[in-house]
C-alpha cells in the first residue's frame, strides 16, 4: 500500500502522520509526506511530540510532493489531507482520497508547554485515526 499525507506547510501534521504511519502500518507500506508550500523544517514540537512515544522523525525534512520520486506516484493508493483552517493542497492523481480536518497545532498556544500539549493532541488524534483506517483495510 501506497499513501501519501498531504497539509501545506509539510512541517507538522503530514510529518506526524508518515512517522506516525509508518509505525502502524509497518514496513509493507510505502509512506510519504509533502507539503504544496513547503516551510523548510520539521517543527521542533512535532520532533518532541514523536520522541515521547518513541518514533525519531528529526531526520525528516519538509518536502514539496514534486521532491517525492516520480515511481512514488505509481500506484499510489491513497492521498490523506490533513488541513483544517487553511486551503488544503489537492493533486491530480487517481487514487483514493481521504481529508482528516485537523487544526494546525502550530498556531495554538501562548507558552511551551501549551504548544507541546496540542502537538500531543494532535499526534494522538491522528494515531487513533491510522489505527482506525488500519483496521478496514
Amino acid at each position: 500500500m501506497k499513501i501519501l499525507f498531504l497539509c501545506v506547510a509539510n512541517s507538522t501534521r503530514s510529518q506526524l502522520a508518515e512517522g506516525l504511519a509508518r509505525k502502524i502500518l509497518g514496513p509493507e507500506a510505502e509512506i510519504q509526506s509533502a507539503g504544496s508550500e513547503p516551510s523548510g523544517k520539521v517543527n521542533p514540537f512535532a520532533i518532541q511530540a514523536m520522541k515521547e512515544i518513541g518514533i525519531d522523525i528529526s531526520g525528516h525534512h519538509s518536502k514539496s510532493w514534486d521532491d517525492l520520486p516520480p515511481k512514488f506516484f505509481i500506484g499510489l493508493d491513497y492521498v490523506i489531507t490533513l488541513c483544517a483552517e487553511e486551503i488544503c493542497p489537492t493533486i491530480a492523481v487517481k487514487s483514493k482520497k481521504l481529508h482528516w480536518d485537523l487544526p494546525d497545532p502550530a498556531g495554538q498556544g501562548s507558552i511551551d508547554a501549551e504548544r507541546l500539549e496540542a502537538f500531543r493532541k494532535t499526534r494522538e488524534e491522528i494515531k487513533r485515526r491510522l489505527e482506525e483506517f488500519k483496521s478496514v483495510q
